[in-house]
């Protein structure tokens, strides 16, 4: 049986929650929040980091990517 932990959060921050989770466990729905907050930020520092590269960069990044992945294939 796995261990459990309380949190303590605002009653209104609760309500919030539960009216969101729904049927869901409380922690398959955290794990879920993590998961869905967590994919949002890498796809916000992607997004960045393309903005930030030129044609050229992003050019060179995919072909380094190439040559690492064909050094890595078995002979």
């Amino acid at each position: 049986m796995s261990k459990y932990s309380t949190i303590s959060v605002p009653e209104e921050v609760k309500k919030v929650l539960e009216r969101t989770k729904g049927e869901k466990d409380w922690g398959a729905f955290l794990l879920d929040l993590y998961t869905e907050a967590d994919r949002a930020k890498r796809i916000k520092a992607f997004e960045k980091l393309m903005e930030t590269l030129s044609d050229e960069d992003l050019e060179s990044v995919l072909n380094s990517s190439r040559e690492f992945r064909e050094s890595l294939k078995f002979r």
